[in-house]
């Protein structure tokens, strides 16, 4: 069995002439969302497996407390700007495949909404579209990781963060 875990970035900053799309950070409460969302992960999985992220700011720092709080070191963190510049299955496929097959999860950090589209994609059954912060996760009843494909997986979980009132 394979499992690819989907989140999307935690809440960011808004867009301003003085700084990139790709440099927005995360809100201080984008980051304390996403720790709650990573420790409710916690409580489903004991590990993330490979972490893949877009290199934009929010996503990679949305990773990065991903990783801290499953005990993951941020040098083992893998860019891949097919998650920024606009992922599709074939991009997945390419980026999947590259995985060692003895590792069973991965978990991708990326943007809406692509996110949303790969994962509900990859199910016969669709699903929502993907709040900031929220994780799905897909599993798949094969053995390699070139075997996961469109309409082949199963939602395992949706996993969405408490809505707080603005």
């Amino acid at each position: 069995m394979k499992k690819i875990i989907f989140v999307r970035h935690g809440r960011a900053e808004e867009g301003s002439p003085e700084i990139t799309d790709f440099e927005r950070s995360l809100t201080t409460r984008g980051k304390t969302t996403t720790r709650q969302m990573a420790k409710k992960l916690k409580t489903k999985e004991k590990s993330i497996g490979t972490a893949v992220t877009s290199p934009a700011f929010r996503a990679y720092e949305t990773a990065l407390i991903f990783t801290e709080e499953f005990g993951v070191s941020s040098n083992d963190v893998i860019l891949n700007s097919d998650f920024y510049d606009g992922i599709n299955l074939k991009n997945l496929t390419k980026c999947i495949s590259g995985i060692r097959e003895e590792e069973d999860v991965i978990t991708i950090f990326g943007h809406n909404p692509t996110i949303s589209d790969i994962s509900n994609d990859l199910t016969k059954e669709g699903g929502e579209t993907m709040p900031k912060s929220g994780i799905a996760c897909i599993s798949f009843n094969v053995q390699t990781w070139s075997e996961v494909g469109r309409n082949k997986g199963k939602t395992e979980y949706f996993l969405k963060p408490v809505k707080h009132n603005e």
